[in-house]
């Protein structure tokens, strides 16, 4: 009888806490276990479920398959973007691209680093090499850090995200030439 009822209340607790949280099922099928906050029309919003009063997270709905939720109830998301896409003008998709590259596009892997070292560690002079060097090409596509692959299809949309990104690169490498030439020149006069 004992095992009746250990049995019993393993499985119980094994299903409430199965199902007492919304899983969130990816297409790269990871699954993540958390509470659905809002879900909007390009993006899901959510904590996690082992940390509710944690920070609010956020993924594009293009990335999602679907959601369960715990009252068991799904969400299934199907290709919509480009019905979205299709439906908004070519200046809203630019502004878009703006935005999303203000938002997504740090600079990483600029050279502005590399202008910055070059030029204390050489000159102003020669600082400039690698300043005009990385300061004329764009981005590359790999270091853009889009978040959705669909929206990068549209071509108003990857034109502004692009040129958004390439001014965000040559603002990083000229300040960091900027920095490097002042700590050269305080090197200079200390030395």
């Amino acid at each position: 009888m004992k095992k009746i009822i250990f049995y019993t209340v393993i499985s119980f607790y094994t299903l409430t806490n199965t199902f007492s949280q919304d899983m969130i099922t990816k297409k790269s099928s990871e699954d993540i276990k958390a509470k659905v906050i809002e879900v909007t029309t390009t993006e899901i919003k959510y904590k996690k479920f082992d940390d509710i009063s944690g920070p609010l997270f956020t993924i594009l709905k293009s990335d999602v398959l679907m959601i369960r939720y715990e009252n068991g109830t799904k969400d299934i998301f199907n290709e919509v973007q480009n019905t979205i896409t299709a439906n908004v003008s070519s200046s809203e998709m630019s502004i878009r691209g703006e935005q999303d590259a203000i938002t997504n596009y740090k600079g990483k892997s600029s050279g502005a680093g590399w202008t910055a070292t070059t030029t204390i560690l050489t000159s102003p002079v020669l600082g400039l090499i690698p300043a005009i060097a990385c300061s004329s090409t764009e981005p590359s596509d790999q270091n853009l850090n889009y978040k959705d692959s669909e929206l990068m299809k549209n071509n108003d949309y990857n034109k502004a995200y692009t040129k958004q990104a390439h001014k965000t690169k040559k603002k990083k490498v000229w300040t960091n030439f900027g920095v490097g030439s002042g700590v050269w020149l305080l090197l200079i006069l200390l030395l």
